[in-house]
Formats: structure tokens, C-alpha cells, sequence
């Protein structure tokens, strides 16, 4: 039975004093994910953390990496059932090695949330072939040497679920954003080919498009009162989204209940783009 979420706050302050330090998940129970092993990238803060906190509360072995090693240690001693691995995901050994690392820590996985990336804005102008790489390296690259990571303990396991975060940004042509909605607009390319490629070893593959999700790095940085304009006039939804909205979709989508859902884009931006 599928539970009314908590309505989210009207506006960014409002968000900021009640949802964004401590999100409390409310939504559907999912008996499928109970002690199924997750692993999610970039799980420290934000979205990603919110996902932790989703899994966790579904009774689902966690392991998260991220590289603020404060965040991540202090959401482990939060919630003891997960694993914190440190590790800068740019660095693709010590990215596969910290996958190796809490794989053998959950003892097996099922489940992988791509959620690892960096929308640092930049002028076009200013993006050299050094700062392109680097942008690729964190917002590209680790999706694919994760789940590369995870193929084999999810095939001995019959299948599993890859789920890729992407971006609502380079769909609403969002500007200072180039080389971050390029790499976000690969996660539809990624997730197709690797549904096809995975589908026969029963893992299936699919993406999550956020839209302008308050955050605190948001709300601190970018959410302004022409940001909080731009979302009322282009939301077809009142509110604002927040990390649990993100979290409930990727809950759905781990769980069995989407058992021939694969290759697939779902967008939660309030019907912005």
C-alpha cells in the first residue's frame, strides 16, 4: 500500500529550515528490497544521502561511497546499517577497489544508484580540454566503471538493478551547464544500451531525472528569488522538489514490483520540461 507523502514546503526557506537537514522518508513499502544489497555513489549528501536514508529505512544492506569522508562518517554513525567507504570517484582503482570493498561488506549486490556528480556551473568560454575532462571524470565516467563493478556479483545473483541518475538540466537547456548536461544527457544513451546489453542476465537498467531539487548545496549556492520565479512559472506543480521525491522513484524502481521495467527515463521535475 502506497502511503500520501508529506506535502513539500512551498518555498526554498521553508525547505531549508524543515526538510533539508533531516528528510523523513514516507512512501511505500517495498517486502522485495527487505535485505537486498545497495550500493550508491556519491551517498553522503543531497539526493544520494536521501537515498541511503530510503534504502535503509526498507531494511536493505547499504553501502555508500563519496569523497567528503566528514559527510560520509557522519551519516554512517546516524544509521549504523550502512557502510561509508570513502573514495574520490575520479580515480577509477580506487573506485573499483572501494566497489570491491563494499561489495564484500553487504556480502552481495543487487542493487546500484549512480547518483555521483558535480553541477559546478561554467562559462563555455572558460572550458578547456583539462577542465573538460575533470567534469567528465566525476558527472561520466564512474557510471560506467560502478556498473561495471557490480556485472558480476549481479549476475551470480540472477540479476539485479542499475539505476542511473541523470538531469532535467540539458532538458530545459538550463545555461552554464555545458559539459555537466552533456554528461548528464549520456545517462539515456548508457541506460538503453545497458538495459539490452544486461537484460539477459535479468538486470535491468533504467534512469532518474531529477529536476531542481532543494538541496542544502542548492539552496545555498543557486536557489535564489529569480530561481524560486523560474519555479513557480515553470513547474506545472506547486511546491518544491525535494530528495525524497527522487528516492521514492528509485525505491519503485529497485524493487520487484518493476520487475519489466527496463531501458526506461522517468522524470521527476513537476512537470517542468
Amino acid at each position: 500500500m502506497i502511503e500520501t507523502p508529506t506535502a513539500a514546503p512551498r518555498s526554498a526557506v521553508e525547505a531549508r529550515e524543515t526538510l533539508v537537514p533531516q528528510v523523513e522518508f514516507a512512501g511505500a513499502r517495498y517486502g522485495s528490497l527487505r535485505g537486498r544489497g545497495v550500493i550508491v555513489t556519491g551517498g553522503a549528501s543531497g539526493i544520494g544521502a536521501d537515498i541511503v536514508r530510503a534504502f535503509v529505512a526498507q531494511g536493505c544492506a547499504v553501502g555508500f561511497l563519496d569523497r567528503d569522508e566528514a559527510a560520509g562518517q557522519a551519516l554512517a554513525a546516524a544509521l549504523p546499517e550502512a557502510h561509508f567507504q570513502a573514495c574520490d570517484v575520479t580515480d577509477v582503482p580506487a573506485l573499483q577497489a572501494a566497489m570491491a570493498t563494499l561489495t564484500a561488506r553487504l556480502g552481495h549486490v543487487d542493487v546500484l544508484v549512480n547518483n555521483v556528480a558535480d553541477d559546478e556551473r561554467h562559462a563555455i568560454e572558460t572550458v578547456t580540454p583539462e577542465s573538460f575532462d575533470d567534469r567528465v571524470a566525476v558527472n561520466l565516467r564512474p557510471h560506467f566503471f560502478a556498473t561495471q563493478a557490480v556485472i558480476g556479483p549481479m549476475r551470480e545473483r540472477g540479476g539485479g538493478a542499475v539505476i542511473n541518475l541523470g538531469s532535467a538540466s540539458w532538458k530545459n537547456k538550463t545555461p552554464g551547464l555545458s559539459v555537466y548536461a552533456t554528461c548528464k544527457s549520456a545517462m539515456t544513451g548508457f541506460t538503453r544500451s545497458l538495459a539490452r546489453e544486461l537484460g539477459a542476465d535479468g538486470i535491468r537498467v533504467n534512469c532518474v531525472v531529477p529536476g531542481w531539487v532543494m538541496t542544502a548545496r542548492q539552496l545555498e549556492r543557486w536557489v535564489n528569488a529569480d530561481g524560486e520565479a523560474a519555479m513557480d512559472r515553470n513547474q506545472c506543480l506547486p511546491g518544491r522538489i525535494v530528495g525524497a521525491d527522487i528516492a521514492n522513484m528509485v525505491l519503485f524502481l529497485a524493487a520487484d514490483t518493476a520487475r519489466m521495467i527496463t531501458a526506461q527515463e522517468f522524470v521527476v521535475d513537476a512537470g517542468w520540461s
